[in-house]
């Protein structure tokens, strides 16, 4: 029984979806509902999709439509069949995993595998997720579930080239933009750092959202090889390379679940540094109160699990702890922070004396991994390469062989946020900071976000300005602003400083 395939323009992210009209013979002879799984092939391939089935008149009779992510994936030539999917048998591994047995690295290698095929539904994929969080995974079920990652995607090698370097952030703080700065000192030096990041999760921005508002970051393999020979670096996205394209999948359904467990967190990010051909990692953990990692024994935790697993894959990675008690920077959303990365790039007068320490002290880092430098000696270095310029240069270099440079622009509308009352700041609130960013349209609008104006210890005044929300249109501001007038306290003010202040 062969069916039309049209492209019925339906978004549905990166998951198959198929619908046929309910009153179609194939729905009839096989008893399909909405929802079941289904395998579609023509003669020269096929796919797992969801189904969903509408009323008559949305489809033509003898017509399946096809979701975007599927149409682009299968760019069907011939009429296809539709028959009941395969029972999907890593499904069982899953279940038992719901029930807290351990899994071997062959059934997490069948899991992966068969989410990359798209044979896992968003559901099912939501089933592995939950199953994994928390503590769920041992080291070395991440170890497996890392190695599954790398095994199922593109590997890049780097012949000629005994070290790569790559740093990452493990999120959670606001404003943290401090890649851009460190991966222009560090390659500067000669370090060779060919850097993909990731955009968003459920923050305001990723390192890829607030680079591509200065330079396309959307480079195939051949693209990045091209840029890194050229100049010992790139600052690109990685889901366009396949480097562990199965992560991309887990996160999209982790930014639904607003999910990120600690064994996910470490094979995704170890994932793409592997596959990436990065031998040396540096990890930054910041520590706060609202940050991702609350404490240091959930930080020191942290650290074993990542230090662990690369080394079971051959990788050295060194975690460095670091305040996470604010946000880091002034601005929170793409365009805000890049335009705070390219003045402490430029030296200029306002650029953000936090996002510029906190920068100079990572590549310190990376320095001694890359150069055998003492660390006050790498700092200096480091402090020499952005001062006199060095690092805006290879920026400038990096950004011009990626496809050119676009200086940030700022948002049409604006609304500055005023204290109510005399007083200290006291604590500020990452989460709520972020969230207040996201409501205003980032990452997805560039332009929006907001300025954050004061730090922690502040003493400042009534009417003082606290923060400026930034926005594309008038009603994503109101809507950010009716967020905050429910929770001015995220930014607390209390009339004496806190001891540590």
């Amino acid at each position: 029984m062969k069916l039309k395939a049209i492209r019925m323009g339906i978004d549905t992210h990166q998951e198959f979806v198929v619908y046929i009209r309910a009153d179609a013979a194939v729905v009839r002879a096989e008893g399909f509902t909405s929802s079941v799984r289904v395998m579609i092939s023509d003669e020269r391939q096929e796919a797992i999709a969801t189904l969903n089935v509408v009323d008559a008149d949305k489809l033509e009779d003898g017509c399946v439509g096809m979701s975007n992510a599927l149409w682009d994936v299968f760019d069907p030539e011939h009429d296809v069949a539709i028959s009941h999917a395969p029972v999907v048998s890593s499904m069982s591994q899953v279940r038992a995993k719901i029930y807290n047995r351990h899994l071997s690295a062959p059934e997490l290698s069948d899991i992966i595998r068969d989410i990359a095929r798209g044979y896992y539904s968003d559901v099912q994929i939501s089933a592995f997720l939950s199953a994994c969080a928390g503590s769920r995974l041992s080291l070395d079920e991440i170890t497996s579930l890392t190695s599954a990652m790398v095994n199922v995607g593109h590997r890049l090698t780097w012949p000629g080239i005994s070290h790569i370097y790559d740093k990452h952030c493990i999120g959670g703080l606001p404003g943290n933009r401090t890649t851009p700065l460190v991966v222009a000192i560090a390659s500067a030096c000669g370090l060779v750092v060919p850097k993909t990041s990731s955009r968003a999760i459920t923050s305001p921005a990723g390192t890829a959202d607030t680079m591509e508002v200065m330079t396309p970051v959307d480079l195939g393999i051949d693209d990045m090889r091209r840029v890194v020979e050229s100049t010992g670096a790139c600052l690109a996205w990685g889901g366009a390379m396949g480097l562990s394209p199965v992560d991309d999948l887990l996160i999209r359904v982790e930014r639904i679940l607003d999910l990120d467990s600690k064994g996910q967190m470490v094979a995704s990010v170890l994932s793409k540094k592997i596959a990436a051909g990065s031998t040396h990692i540096l990890i930054d953990v910041p520590v706060g109160a609202t940050a991702k990692v609350r404490n240091l024994d959930t930080a020191h935790g942290l650290m074993a699990s990542f230090e662990h697993v690369g080394n079971a894959l051959g990788v050295h990675v060194q975690c460095v702890i670091t305040d996470g008690s604010q946000p880091v920077g002034n601005g929170i959303g793409p365009s805000l922070e890049a335009r705070d990365v390219l003045a402490v790039l430029r030296g200029d007068a306002g650029a953000p004396e936090d996002l510029r320490q906190k920068s100079l002290e990572l590549a310190a880092h990376m320095l001694t991994m890359g150069l055998g430098l003492a660390y006050d000696d790498a700092w200096e270095k480091a402090r020499q390469v952005l001062d006199s310029g060095q690092a805006l240069q290879q920026f400038e270099r990096i950004c011009r062989a990626q496809g050119g440079f676009t200086e940030p622009v700022p948002a049409p509308f604006t609304r500055v946020l005023a204290a109510h009352q005399d007083g200290h700041v006291n604590a500020i609130d990452s989460r709520r900071i972020a969230r207040l960013a996201k409501l205003a349209g980032a990452p997805k609008v560039p332009v929006a976000g907001l300025d954050l104006h004061v730090k922690l210890g502040d003493r400042v005044s009534k009417d003082d300005a606290l923060l400026t929300i930034h926005a594309q249109t008038e009603g994503e501001l109101d809507y950010a602003l009716l967020y905050y007038l429910h929770n001015r306290d995220m930014i607390f003010l209390e009339d004496k400083p806190c001891p540590a202040s």
